[in-house]
């Protein structure tokens, strides 16, 4: 027998650390060559760590969770020798290898603290139960019976310490509503993988970025019209449009006149860089956390061909698929929550964007018509945070302005110059 110890692997350009996010294996397990063993996250990408040996595992480096150094040991497998070929599970046995064992069944019928004192405290309904005015109080506010409750004091009065025991126990008593009992519980959750790269995300951007919102309600009765036909008439392989690809078209229009807000910024060499390339990032809602897949060039896009790129991406997201390359790289994002929007939101910045566009619920409002009545429009707003080291109040107003005009007469968005 021999043992090969699995080292971490480079798990990306620059990466010098990932997060171990979940063992495929226990000490004990055998695997093959080509068995998955972690998985690892740098970034929002998540990595698969396969085994280059068959043999037994025996060791393993780390818990889900931790930071792991590239080239530190990770999991270390015993392995036969080459000559002799794989041992049969008797010879690792005797080798000392470890190996898994059926649980053996111990159970032992047992009585819990709680239910000793629950017991011991609950008595039978008494008519004149002896209690001191304050414990009287207590047991009122507590909803507690003290009819029910057997004193340890002098000729069964019950004590401030009668009433400490029943209510640590968690024992219901008949003055609460059916069905409802104290909870005393906590669960404690470790922060891991994705759900972590959030944090540490939205912590950066929020610490390093004043943020300036904007808001502006947009009339979409139009563009919804619009969007209404264009669904019906879309052929077999085009995707149904949402609001999102006339937003990034109308993005793109907005960020050819005030190519500043399609930019990241790098405070620590206080350099800007304005992008030729309008790359959205579109936040998405999947089962690990909140993930922002790319759409790269929209400029280059038609209205149908950004509907279905960001139907790919966000599907890609979702299902854990996504490469890295449609996870990084955004120059401007767009938040969207759909019909859970509301009617204002406060978005944090895509760190080291310097904007993004909040979109929120679409809702018939009466609104006046300037000339003597109110008609009923679909209307929406949009919620806009801005890095105001960079940008200023007037300018951020100015885009947003343009953008309400494009949404507002959609055909805007179509004509060229």
């Amino acid at each position: 027998m021999s043992e090969y110890v699995l080292h971490m692997p480079d798990v990306g350009e620059g990466v010098a650390e990932a997060e171990l996010v979940e063992w495929h294996v226990k000490p004990g397990d055998p695997v093959r060559e080509d068995t998955v063993l972690a998985a690892v996250m740098t970034d929002k990408a998540t990595v698969e760590i396969p085994s280059p040996v068959a043999g037994v595992v025996i060791w393993l480096a780390a818990e889900v969770g931790d930071l792991i150094a590239v080239k530190a040991p990770l999991v270390r497998i015993e392995i036969a020798d080459e000559a002799a070929g794989p041992a049969p599970a008797e010879d690792r046995q005797a080798a000392g290898a470890v190996e898994t064992e059926a649980p053996v069944d111990r159970t032992v019928e047992t009585v819990s603290p709680q239910t000793v004192i629950a017991e011991t405290l609950v008595a039978e309904p008494t008519s004149k139960p002896v209690a001191a005015p304050a414990v009287r109080h207590r047991a009122e506010q507590a909803g507690i019976d003290l009819g029910q409750v057997s004193g340890t004091g002098p000729d069964g009065r019950i004590t401030h310490e009668d009433l400490d025991r029943l209510l640590s126990a968690g024992t219901p008593s008949s003055g609460t509503m059916a069905g409802l009992t104290r909870r005393t519980g906590v669960e404690e959750i470790k922060i891991t993988g994705m759900r972590r790269k959030i944090a540490e995300k939205m912590a950066l951007s929020v610490s390093r970025i004043p943020h300036i919102t904007y808001v502006e309600e947009i009339d979409v009765t139009a563009l919804e019209d619009l969007r209404t036909v264009m669904n019906a008439r879309r052929k077999p392989d085009q995707p149904k449009l949402t609001i999102l690809p006339f937003l990034m078209r109308a993005l793109v229009r907005a960020v050819d006149e005030q190519p500043a807000m399609n930019a990241t910024f790098d405070d620590e060499a206080g350099v800007i860089s304005r992008h030729g390339a309008v790359h959205i990032g579109i936040a998405t809602q999947t089962p690990g956390g909140l993930s922002v897949p790319v759409v790269r060039h929209a400029e280059a896009r038609s209205l149908w061909d950004c509907a279905t790129e960001l139907a790919r991406v966000a599907e890609a997201a979702r299902t854990g698929s996504a490469q890295r390359e449609e996870l990084t790289g955004s120059t401007i994002t767009i938040s969207s929550l759909g019909s859970l929007g509301g009617i204002v939101s406060t978005p944090i910045i895509n760190h080291p964007e310097v904007a993004i566009i909040g979109v929120n619920k679409i809702a018939t409002r009466p609104v006046w018509d300037g000339r003597g009545q109110f008609l009923p429009r679909k209307m929406m707003n949009l919620s806009s945070s801005f890095d105001h080291r960079v940008i200023d109040g007037w300018d951020a107003a100015t885009f947003v302005q343009r953008l309400k005009a494009l949404l507002e007469t959609p055909a805007l968005i179509f004509i060229d110059g």
